[in-house]
């Protein structure tokens, strides 16, 4: 080897000294341009959804954080049990599960078994205790979404070293495949310092899906996903998905010229007109979300325990009023919510609002309602024993279409002769703290308590309406398990936002939830009775406008009032796959 390293000057010495003795010149040197490598690698690709906001929190199992934008993260970067299709129907996810199945009736228990790889971004598994985590959490906090499928639940068993998962029931529960979507990163938030209240505020602190958050910057309106290289299943068709705020005007200009492939957001009358004028290159779409824009008059306050107190404000609304003021003219002006517990875009909805209020005020049976209360109309103000008749009326923060409707709302009842106290908390301390006000003998404090909160009369909010009917039927309007039998001398937390819990209404709605009547048959007996309640007046079924414009395939509207990001693994660039023609979302 040494030598041969040393022969080579020798010889090249040699040739040059043979050159130089010779009359012919040395050949020209010729130097060639490379071919190109064909291992480069191309161009990252990205697609760019315009949307209304990036601002959390972002957990999608709190009424409060209930938005465009936590929706779409849950979807690409947490893990559900079961996913649903573009037509509804729920089938097992099996980039996380091996099987789910029901594997006794007496006691109704359900066996799990998670994919052995299946683990967060970070390098834990998926495991019992994340089920074990969400369990709990959603049975006993207040103000999340849909609880009453977890407050059957009696126990959990870890088997096969945490990747078992055995959950029993006190009771069947048919519709156990809505259960345990979405779950939570337990080895981050069980000891958190800012605990549930503080789960997922400002970002995501692990995640196990096929995108991963290179950045989430609230101050430029923007949310950077990129493919996540430690999900063990199918990668992300695209390299990177941008979620970037705009105003209407920004939106349309982004679809137009191509910077934006398509758009989520909630369009007033203009912002959808300016959508519609994109022509026949953007599809539009309304797409019907999980949540009711309603009027909650709480029978745990002091003041509206009395039916005909309640009654008599419920016959003081302009719902037409209230409707216009909240839709604005977009998506949701279509979806008129007529029924306490289907929403509009539900399938096998009817309108079952009673003739007469809250359908349309009635000034003169409001008279009525509150005379008979034992309240006297002195200069235009309701009083009883001298005091005015005042209400707190509260909505989530500055949110639409919540804002919108609260000031229109107000104006009614002082119009009506009622004195109103507007408050605007934050949206988590709206459901977690003064809608959970603990009620003693079924009213709350009336005045400020320990912290300064004060009792809540009437709450403008969103109501989830998206999972199974049943569960939204004992979730929104039912007591929660033995609070009807408890001794109500002791503070209790309310079962739902309203605080409705009717001792006469409960065996029916814990038959529908068990399936032990149908649904159809308990609504036809509970429909009457809850708006004779007049705690929860709905008014409209909240909507987006989906518009999808150039350069990306595989995008679809997505399951029932889920929206589209639940495919987004598929998506590429390219041809739009939406329809041929142009569909109105208005």
């Amino acid at each position: 080897m040494r030598f041969g390293r040393r022969a080579a000057p020798v010889l090249a010495l040699a040739g040059v000294l043979l050159a130089g003795c010779s009359n012919t010149p040395p050949p020209p040197v010729v130097t060639s341009t490379p071919a190109p490598s064909t291992s480069e690698r191309p161009a990252p690709s990205q697609i760019v959804a315009g949307v209304d906001d990036v601002v959390g929190g972002y957990n999608p199992h709190v009424i409060a954080d209930s938005s465009t934008i936590t929706s779409a993260l849950s979807q690409l970067l947490l893990p559900s049990v079961f996913r649903q299709a573009d037509d509804g129907t729920r089938t097992l996810d099996k980039t996380l599960m091996t099987s789910a199945e029901v594997v006794s009736q007496s006691p109704f228990t359900v066996r799990y078994e998670i994919r052995p790889d299946a683990s967060w971004s970070d390098g834990a598994p998926i495991a019992t205790e994340d089920f074990i985590y969400l369990a709990d959490r959603m049975r006993n906090e207040p103000g999340v979404i849909e609880p009453a499928g977890y407050r059957l639940i009696s126990d959990i068993k870890q088997r096969d070293g945490g990747k078992g998962v055995e959950v029993s029931f006190s009771k069947p529960y048919p519709a156990w495949q809505t259960l345990f979507d979405n779950l939570l990163p337990q080895h981050l938030l069980k000891d958190a310092p800012s605990g549930w209240q503080g789960a997922l505020a400002s970002s995501f602190p692990s995640v196990a899906g096929p995108f991963a958050i290179k950045t989430l910057d609230t101050a430029r309106g923007e949310v950077v996903l990129q493919r996540n290289d430690r999900y063990w299943e199918k990668p992300a068709a695209v390299d990177t998905l941008i979620l970037r705020r705009s105003d209407p005007s920004g939106i349309a200009a982004a679809l137009r010229s191509g910077n934006d492939q398509f758009s989520l957001t909630h369009p007033d009358s203009t912002g959808l007109q300016l959508l519609n004028e994109l022509g026949p290159t953007v599809q539009l779409h309304t797409l019907p979300r999980p949540l009711t824009a309603s009027v909650l008059l709480r029978p745990v306050s002091a003041t509206l325990s009395d039916s005909q107190v309640r009654a008599g404000v419920a016959a003081l609304l302009d719902r037409t009023k209230l409707i216009n003021a909240g839709a604005k003219g977009g998506p949701p002006a279509t979806l008129k919510a007529d029924a306490q517990v289907l929403p509009p875009s539900a399938k096998g909805y009817t309108p079952t609002i009673p003739a007469g209020s809250p359908a349309a005020p009635d000034p003169a049976g409001a008279d009525r309602y509150f005379t008979a209360a034992g309240y006297k109309k002195e200069a235009g103000v309701w009083r009883k024993g001298g005091k005015t008749l005042s209400l707190v009326l509260a909505s989530p923060g500055t949110e639409e279409p919540y804002a919108s409707i609260a000031k229109e709302l107000s104006a009614e009842l002082i119009a009506g002769g009622i004195q109103v106290s507007t408050i605007t908390p934050q949206p988590r301390e709206l459901f977690s703290s003064l809608l959970a006000m603990p009620v003693v003998n079924g009213q709350q404090q009336a005045g400020p308590d320990s912290t300064g909160n004060v009792g809540v009369d009437i709450a403008v909010a969103g109501l989830p309406v998206g999972g199974d009917p049943a569960t939204v039927l004992a979730s929104t309007f039912g007591c929660a398990p033995g609070q009807s039998t408890t001794d109500k001398t002791k503070a209790a937390v309310p079962a739902n936002p309203a605080g409705l819990c009717d001792e006469a209404l409960q065996a029916t709605i814990d038959s529908a939830l068990t399936g032990s009547a149908t649904l159809a048959d308990s609504l036809k007996t509970l429909e009457p009775q809850l708006w004779s309640e007049n705690a929860v007046i709905p008014l409209f079924q909240d909507a987006e406008a989906l518009a999808v414009g150039k350069g990306i395939s595989g995008l679809t509207p997505g399951a029932p009032m889920q929206g589209p990001f639940g495919t987004a693994v598929n998506w590429t660039r390219g041809a739009s796959s939406g329809p041929e023609t142009t569909t109105s979302a208005g």
